[in-house]
C-alpha cells in the first residue's frame, strides 16, 4: 500500500499534473459559479478534451473540475440565492441572509475555509481508509437506505422557526408529492403528467430550486419595490469586501466544520447517498445540538448554517471516489459521467484497482488534496471582487438573476415547457413566501422523496411485502431509533426546561 501511495504521489506532484488540478478548479469554479451550469455540465464539457491525455492526468482533470464545481456553486447560493446545484441548496440558507446584511466577503471567505477544510479532511481519510471503506459501502442495504432518507426528513426541524413546524411539514410533504410526478421506476406507467410528454421524466431540480429561491427572491424584491439609499450603496460597499473573521467566530465554526466534514465523507462513502443528503444531514445537525440563543440565528446568517453545509458537501463530493474506484459504483450522476469518462480510458474501477493501478488509484486522491489548495488561493484573492455584484443596482441585479435563471433552466433541457413550468412554480413560490411557508423543506422533500421510495419498495420486496425489514437489521434499526430521538429531542428539552424553571419558582 506505501509503495503504491508513493508512486501515486510522484504522479500527481509532476509539473503537468499539477497544472491540471489549477485548470480543472479553475475551469470547475467559474461554471459552478453560473446558476444551471454544476458539476455534471462542467465535466461533460471537459471529457473531450481529456482524450488522448494518460488516465491519470484526464482523471486529475476531471477531479479537480468536480470539486471545483460544488465549491463555485457555493458563490451563487450565497450571492444570489440561486443554488444551481443541489449540495449547495443548505449553503444558501444562511449564506444569502448573510450577504444580504451586508457581509457577503465574510459569508465567502466562511463558505471558503468550510470547503477546503471538508475536503482536506476527506482526501486524508480517503488516503488512509478508501480500500477498508468499500466493505462499509457494501454492507448498506435498501431498508438502511431508507432509514438513512428518514432520518434526513428530520432536518426539517431545521428549517421551521418557532411556532412553524406545521408549516414546514406541510411543505415537506408538498415536495414529496412533487417527486412522485413522472415514470414510476417500478411499474414504467406514467404518474400526474396530466399526458404531458415534458413531465415524463419528471420535475427538473434545478428547475424547481432556481423558482424557489432565485426567481422568487427576485419577485419579492420586485414587489417590496425598496429603493437603495446612497447610504445604504456606501455602507454595502464597505462591508462587502471584509473577509476577517474574529478569534470568536473561529472558536464557534471550527468544531462545526469538523463534525460536517467526518459526517460529510461518511455519507459520501455511502453510493446514491451524495453532497446534497450530507449538506442537509449537517445542517440539521448543527441546529439540533444548537443552544437556544444560536438556533434562533439560523436562518438569518447564521455562521454554523453555513459552515455546516459547506464542509459536508465537500467532504462528501470526496467521500464519493470511494464506492466509485473501488467498487465501480457511481454514487450520483456526477460520478456516473466520471465512470464513464474512467471506462473511456480504459480503465476498469473496482476492488482491484488500487492493486492494478495504483499510479492513477492514488493520484487521484492525492491531487484532491492539492486541489483544495488550489481552490483555497484561487478563491480567497477573489473574494473582494466577486462579491461586488451585490453592489450592482437593484434594477440591474434583478433582471440579470431573472435571466441568468431563465437561461441555466433552459440550456439544461432546452424545452421551453420547462420555462413555463419554471414561472408558474415562481408565482407559486411567491405566493407562499408571502404567507410565511419556508421553500427549503419543500427542497429537502423533493430531493429525498424518489430515493424514499426506490429503497422502501425494494426493501418491501426483499421482505416479501413486511415491514419487517425495519427491525430485522440492526443497522435499520439503530438509524430509525437515532431518528425517533432526534424527533423527540425538543419535547424533552422542553419538559426538563420547563421541570426545572418550576423548581427555581
Amino acid at each position: 500500500m506505501m509503495d503504491g501511495i508513493l508512486l501515486g504521489a510522484a504522479t500527481a506532484f509532476s509539473m503537468y499534473n499539477i497544472l491540471m488540478v489549477i485548470i480543472g478548479c479553475f475551469a470547475g469554479t467559474f461554471i459552478g459559479m453560473l446558476p444551471g451550469l454544476g458539476p455534471i455540465s462542467a465535466i461533460a464539457l471537459m471529457i473531450p478534451i481529456t482524450y488522448g491525455m494518460d488516465p491519470s492526468s484526464g482523471l486529475i482533470l476531471i477531479a479537480g473540475v468536480y470539486y471545483g464545481a460544488i465549491f463555485g456553486g457555493s458563490t451563487s447560493s450565497i450571492l444570489i440565492n440561486a443554488p444551481g446545484v443541489a449540495g449547495t441548496v443548505a449553503t444558501s440558507f444562511d449564506g444569502f441572509p448573510m450577504a444580504k446584511n451586508g457581509e457577503a466577503g465574510k459569508a465567502l471567505a466562511i463558505a471558503a475555509y468550510a470547503s477546503f477544510s471538508g475536503g482536506t479532511i476527506a482526501a486524508i481519510f480517503l488516503l488512509f481508509a478508501a480500500p477498508a471503506l468499500a466493505s462499509v459501502s457494501l454492507s448498506f442495504q435498501s431498508s438502511d437506505y431508507f432509514a438513512l432518507m428518514v432520518l434526513g426528513l428530520t432536518a426539517v426541524a431545521a428549517f421551521a422557526g418557532k411556532g412553524k413546524f406545521l408549516k414546514a411539514a406541510i411543505m415537506t410533504i408538498f415536495g414529496l408529492m412533487l417527486a412522485t410526478v413522472g415514470t414510476d421506476s417500478d411499474s414504467g406507467i406514467a404518474r400526474f403528467t396530466f399526458g404531458r410528454m415534458d413531465l415524463i421524466d419528471g420535475i427538473s431540480f434545478l428547475l424547481l430550486a432556481m423558482a424557489a429561491f432565485a426567481l422568487s427572491e427576485a419577485l419579492m424584491n420586485v414587489l417590496e419595490n425598496h429603493k437603495t439609499t446612497k447610504a445604504e450603496e456606501e455602507a454595502l460597499k464597505r462591508e462587502i469586501g471584509s473577509l476577517k473573521l474574529t478569534k470568536e467566530e473561529v472558536k464557534e465554526i471550527v468544531p462545526t466544520i469538523a463534525r460536517g466534514s467526518v459526517l460529510g465523507f461518511f455519507i459520501g462513502v455511502l453510493p446514491g447517498a451524495g453532497a446534497t443528503i450530507a449538506s442537509f444531514l449537517a445542517y440539521g445537525m448543527e441546529r439540533s445540538i444548537a443552544n437556544a440563543k444560536d438556533k434562533l440565528k439560523f436562518g438569518k446568517g447564521s455562521l454554523k448554517g453555513l459552515a455546516a453545509p459547506e464542509s459536508a458537501n465537500n467532504a462528501a463530493c470526496s467521500g464519493s471516489f470511494v464506492p466509485l474506484l473501488t467498487l465501480g459504483i457511481p454514487g450520483s450522476g456526477t460520478t456516473a459521467i466520471i465512470l464513464g469518462a474512467l471506462i473511456s480510458y480504459g480503465v476498469q474501477p473496482g476492488p482491484t484497482m488500487y492493486v492494478d493501478s495504483p499510479a492513477l488509484f492514488w493520484s487521484v486522491i492525492i491531487s484532491m488534496y492539492i486541489g483544495n489548495l488550489v481552490l483555497l488561493f484561487l478563491n480567497l484573492p477573489l473574494i473582494p471582487y466577486i462579491a461586488k455584484v451585490l453592489s450592482l443596482p437593484k434594477q440591474l441585479l434583478l433582471p440579470l438573476i431573472i435571466f441568468f435563471s431563465l437561461v441555466g433552466v433552459y440550456l439544461v433541457t432546452f424545452n421551453v415547457f420547462d420555462i413555463y413550468m419554471m414561472t408558474i412554480f415562481a408565482v407559486v413560490a411567491l405566493f407562499l413566501r408571502i404567507i410565511d411557508f419556508p421553500m427549503a423543506p419543500m427542497i429537502l422533500g423533493f430531493i429525498l422523496g424518489g430515493m424514499m421510495e426506490e429503497n422502501l419498495r425494494r426493501a418491501l420486496t426483499l421482505s416479501d411485502g413486511s415491514i419487517s425489514f425495519l427491525w430485522e437489521r440492526p443497522l435499520t434499526l439503530t438509524i430509525l431509533v437515532i431518528t425517533v430521538f432526534l424527533l423527540l429531542m425538543p419535547v424533552i428539552t422542553g419538559f426538563f426546561a420547563k421541570m426545572k424553571k418550576e423548581k427555581e419558582i
